[in-house]
């Protein structure tokens, strides 16, 4: 067997695998890079492989840095299968017509693929549920629950002549989280290959709902806006289920609006309604006699004017909206409207990567320019990092130490400072393990004895 670094490799964004046997290619994810100019453009640029060896594809999950190039295959002359659980297939399309769209409503020169391509890859997708093996030439596939979002899932690849596995961990959940089930744990491979994201973090305690209520609670007295940038998948499902959970328990006026500005939100909160049997055993409970992600003063923008009309509300108000990031999207409008008042709190819940507006923001400038405007920030700037999808160090060493059999281990999925603090931390804890820090491109053999 032989493995290609094609993306996220060295970087958080772009993920992108290339696994060949002796017969057979899997690719694992086809994600678009994001953040750095010069990783946005290697989104134009086709992966170094023979396209022609390519058997089928398994995707990890539907967020954009995972699924986002998968309309180019077609571009390609990929024909074959496209492997993915059912939770994902919903997803996945909501983020690349998404995509698809933006992209047009952006310069000509930004447009990867249109909604057709979008419509010819989804043809070739096949529903897989967790935990059911399936062949694809020389290797045996599973499926199993990752923890991050809904439908995520880790890869298993086992050669079939050779009984080696490889793991992929796709992006493993911060587990336990209020609204999935539990990362599931592998329990034998010979090589994983990791994500590395939060590789140098510790999150601590989950104390979001604490904090949002301080938060709240300081806006209410301050007739202030509450302004949070939010993915539209997992993380504004989660923040509506908080404030729904704050109200219930009087920690919040029931009168105090919860603008919901994000028409992508908007769906992917209803894709989230189809799958409770993935819900965590608590808010599979409640869904019996109540929605979680509905309450007084949930005000659902779901057309361009309701979001204009935000700014003319008077008194303290919440608005997430997306992107999560702030690289585009109606949070950008709000970011114009706020951050220059010192009564706005912008709470930043979510991964920030370099070159993004969220990211410059958080790492304190005083000053940004939108689209020509010059903002003076005035906001007080507040970071959640509890509220993150991703695995900490430890859950990542956890995940890793219950695989038996281990022998390599590659980072991916992480800039370079957390790849080697999780890296030497690996050293420490894993003894005899070998660890690669690949870059793009690189090609490794694991035809290891």
């Amino acid at each position: 067997m032989r493995l290609k670094f094609l993306g996220a490799a060295k970087t958080v964004t772009g993920s992108n695998f290339f696994l060949t046997g002796e017969n057979t290619g899997l690719m694992v994810d086809f994600g678009m890079f994001q953040g750095k100019p010069e990783e946005v453009g290697l989104n134009n640029v086709k992966p170094d492989i023979d396209f022609s060896k390519l058997s089928a594809v398994l995707l990890t999950h539907a967020h954009l840095d995972h699924c986002g190039r998968l309309p180019l295959l077609a571009h390609y002359g990929f024909k074959g299968p496209i492997f993915m659980t059912e939770a994902t297939k919903a997803l996945a399309e909501l983020v690349l017509h998404d995509a698809a769209k933006i992209a047009k409503e952006a310069e000509a020169r930004s447009i990867l693929y249109t909604d057709k391509d979008v419509e010819v890859i989804l043809k070739q997708v096949l529903l897989i549920d967790y935990d059911k093996q399936f062949d694809v030439g020389d290797f045996r596939v599973t499926f199993v629950d990752a923890g991050h979002i809904l439908g995520s899932a880790s890869v298993i690849v086992k050669e079939r002549s050779t009984g080696k596995k490889v793991v992929f961990s796709g992006d493993l959940g911060n587990t336990p989280e209020p609204l999935l089930s539990p990362t599931h744990f592998v329990n034998k491979a010979n090589i994983a290959v990791v994500e590395s994201t939060y590789g140098d973090e510790t999150h601590g305690p989950r104390k979001e709902e604490a904090d949002l209520a301080k938060i709240i609670k300081k806006a209410e007295t301050t007739n202030g806006t509450v302004l949070i940038p939010s993915f539209s998948i997992e993380r504004t499902q989660e923040l509506l289920y908080i404030f729904d959970q704050l109200k219930k328990e009087g920690k919040m006026d029931n009168k105090t609006p919860v603008f919901l500005d994000s028409p992508m939100a908007i769906k992917a909160t209803m894709i989230f309604k189809d799958f409770p049997v993935l819900f965590s055993n608590r808010l599979k409970d409640q869904i019996k006699t109540d929605d979680p992600f509905d309450f007084p003063g949930l005000v659902v923008c779901d057309t361009i004017e309701k979001s204009k009309q935000v700014k003319n509300y008077n008194g303290v108000k919440v608005i997430i909206a997306g992107s999560g990031m702030m690289s585009g999207g109606r949070v950008i409008h709000h970011a114009i409207n706020y951050l220059g008042d010192p009564n706005t709190q912008l709470v930043i819940v979510g991964y920030q990567a370099e070159g993004t507006l969220g990211r410059e923001i958080l790492d304190g400038k005083s000053s940004i320019n939108i689209w020509g405007n010059w903002i003076n920030i005035k906001a007080k700037i507040l970071e959640i990092k509890t509220m993150s999808a991703h695995a900490d160090q430890g859950q990542i060493i956890s995940w890793l130490k219950k695989i038996d059999g281990l022998e390599e281990i590659a980072l991916i999925h992480g800039e370079e400072l957390p790849r080697l603090v999780l890296s030497e931390k690996i050293h420490l804890d894993l003894q005899g393990v070998k660890i690669v820090l690949p870059v793009v491109n690189q090609e490794i053999n694991l035809d290891i004895q």
